[in-house]
């Protein structure tokens, strides 16, 4: 299509894929700081960069209504099937058939040229070899991918091919739309919703099997709201109709993806500029258990946190204490009276170890002698990621011996 006037369709591609551009860039980054030397991260990096260009350049051309660019565009789409043989190469751990690599990059620079030269008696049969080049691409690396040796592979390996399988399937509906020469009808092209759609996937599968459950309910619940946003919005204008629906929804959602990919890129940037309980311990000098204490309390969940050796509960009976703590590691107060009566003796006296420190939390480092740590843990922080680390530093601390 060549950019002429501005309409409602040509507005909504544009910002579409802008966004698309926009979070394919932050996925990037968000790779290269997890793995940056790592093999398949510069090959992801590579297909990446090639379909961002592919977004960015065709954003702009149809914002601005440039019909230079928008011929341009046309170099990196063709280039895209050569970037997913990179990276099926990369997932293999082997070289992909020479003829494979020879056809998609001389098909890649034949297309590419042949579309940026912008020839109108060629739009049509150039859109079509594209369309055709493209599925055919992918069609050798799913070919690849399913003739590999399963037992040369790590069964992690094995699991990402699955993924990268059904990622394909889901993706190839949003790529076709992008071919409006081909269907001139589809009120918005979605090939840049698609791949932030498959982004997003990527580095929610990089994560652990409990994050992964919860990152795809975050991400289900960022796009279920912003369709319905976009449905809404759409009806500011008097004479909204479903193409024009489509188009808000789209643009809804392409935008709180692209949002969502920047505030976990900025999040786990200032996550890394200031170290958590566990790599304080972790990247601590101290070789005691009270050189450790001192290098939590540095910490703001440690800043009020104090020690009480067996010589010191003397007023909470140690006995009855010990007795109490034998087989327990960490005390929440909101838990209390922890399976006994409010009235039990021992349950007093640690409610009132707890109040007279105002505090939320009791680690126990050592039964005989008895030796806790009162905490307040602030309400902002007490989360399941917080309980965790108190158990976990409980047990390194529990491991530090008194003096070297």
């Amino acid at each position: 299509m060549t950019p002429g006037e501005m309409t409602s369709g040509m507005i909504a591609d544009s910002i579409v894929n802008l966004c698309g551009a926009i979070g394919l860039g932050v996925a990037m980054i968000t790779l290269y700081r997890r793995d940056p030397k790592g093999p398949l991260t510069r090959r992801l990096l590579v297909a990446l960069g090639i379909i961002a260009l592919l977004f960015l350049v065709r954003g702009i051309a149809w914002w601005s209504g440039s019909t230079v660019l928008n011929n341009l565009s046309a170099i990196p789409a063709a280039m895209i099937p050569l970037g997913a043989l990179l990276v099926t190469e990369g997932i293999l751990r082997r070289h992909a058939p020479r003829p494979a690599k020879i056809a998609l990059l001389g098909g890649g620079i034949a297309l590419g040229l042949a579309g940026a030269a912008g020839l109108e008696t060629l739009a049509m049969p150039t859109a079509i070899l594209l369309a055709l080049f493209q599925l055919g691409g992918f069609a050798i690396c799913a070919w690849l991918l399913a003739m590999r040796d399963r037992a040369t592979l790590m069964v992690s390996e094995n699991r990402i091919v699955g993924r990268l399988a059904v990622g394909a399937i889901l993706v190839i509906p949003f790529i076709i739309t992008d071919f409006r020469v081909l269907f001139p009808d589809i009120p918005v092209r979605l090939g840049a919703l698609g791949a932030l759609l498959v982004v997003t996937a990527i580095l929610i599968a990089e994560r652990g099997a409990e994050t992964q459950r919860q990152a795809l309910m975050m991400t289900a619940l960022r796009l279920s709201s912003s369709a319905l946003l976009g449905f809404a919005a759409a009806f500011v204008a008097p004479d909204a109709d479903a193409a024009q629906v489509m188009r808000f929804c789209a643009i809804a959602i392409a935008g709180v993806l692209t949002i969502g990919l920047m505030v976990d890129a900025l999040r786990a940037h200032f996550e890394s500029q200031v170290p958590g309980v566990l790599n304080s311990v972790a990247a601590s000098p101290a070789r005691t258990r009270d050189a450790l204490i001192a290098e939590l309390a540095r910490h703001p969940i440690f800043e009020s946190a104090r020690r009480y050796r067996e010589g010191e509960l003397a007023a909470y009976d140690p006995a009855l204490l010990r007795d109490f703590l034998s087989n327990r590691r960490v005390l929440r107060r909101p838990d209390a009276p922890w399976g006994l009566v409010a009235a039990d003796p021992a349950v007093e006296r640690v409610m009132s170890l707890m109040k007279a420190n105002s505090a939320t939390h009791l680690i126990v480092l050592s039964h005989d002698p008895l030796d806790v740590i009162a905490l307040a843990v602030p309400v902002i922080s007490a989360d399941p990621a917080t309980e965790t680390a108190l158990a976990l530093v409980r047990r390194l601390l529990s491991l530090t011996p008194e003096t070297v």
